[in-house]
């Protein structure tokens, strides 16, 4: 699989390696791009949170908008092929909907993800995994 197709297609399969590689790759990207933002000037009188959360949400570049959008669609291709490791349909990706604490669903998402192998062998969405 190469790198185009690891990033940007739903197809195939990939091993817990190559995704703790691209979460720990991401990862490194959001703090460098986080360093890049500039830093809203929130009103530091201003105790209404609803207020400062506009101010910071207004301040973000279009470009960080478009990178965000693309992070997303990376993760969710990255995250489907895992789950294809599994046996799992991609759709097991609205696990990260399952948040009531901001915690659950991604919690569950990581230890499937990250710690339970694969199934040997092909399966239904291909060849063990070559990456």
């Amino acid at each position: 699989m190469n790198f185009s197709a690891f990033l940007f297609s739903f197809n195939g399969r990939i091993t817990r390696k190559a995704w703790w590689l691209y979460v720990l790759a991401s990862f490194v990207l959001g703090l460098l791009v986080n360093f890049m933002l500039p830093q809203p000037a929130i009103d530091p009188t201003s105790v209404d949170p609803a207020e400062a959360l506009g101010q910071t949400f207004g301040a973000m570049p279009a470009w960080y908008w478009l990178y965000s959008l693309v992070m997303l669609y990376i993760g969710l291709a990255v995250n489907t092929k895992r789950w294809h490791d599994q046996d799992r349909s991609g759709w097991w990706n609205l696990l990260l909907l399952l948040t009531p604490l901001l915690l659950i669903g991604p919690l569950i998402m990581l230890v499937m993800l990250g710690f339970i192998g694969g199934t040997p062998g092909p399966n239904r969405y291909g060849e063990g995994p070559m990456v």
